[in-house]
C-alpha cells in the first residue's frame, strides 16, 4: 500500500518476483533476464518493458526508490526493497 497515496497493490507471480529482487544493487535488466525469463519462458524485450512499467508504477507512489547506480545501505542497516 503506498503511503503517499493509499493506492493498494496487489502482486502477481512475475511483479512479486521483481520485489523480492529489488535489493538495490541488481539492475532490473539482470532481474528480467536472469529471473524472470527463465522462470515464465517470456521475450526478454516484453519483459523489460513491462518491468519497467510496474517499477515506475511503484516508483510513481513511493514504494520503490529508482536509481541509475546501487544504492548502498549503512553498515547494519536492514535490506530494503529499493
Amino acid at each position: 500500500m503506498s503511503a503517499v497515496d493509499s493506492t493498494f497493490f496487489t502482486l502477481n507471480e512475475v511483479a512479486t518476483l521483481i520485489w523480492q529482487a529489488a535489493d538495490g544493487r541488481t539492475p532490473l535488466s539482470d532481474i528480467v533476464t536472469g529471473k524472470i525469463c527463465p522462470e515464465f519462458d517470456v521475450d526478454p524485450d516484453r519483459a523489460g518493458r513491462d518491468a519497467e512499467q510496474f517499477v515506475n508504477d511503484l516508483s510513481q507512489h513511493g514504494i520503490l526508490v529508482v536509481s541509475e547506480q546501487p544504492i548502498a545501505s549503512s553498515p547494519g542497516s536492514p535490506p530494503e526493497a529499493r
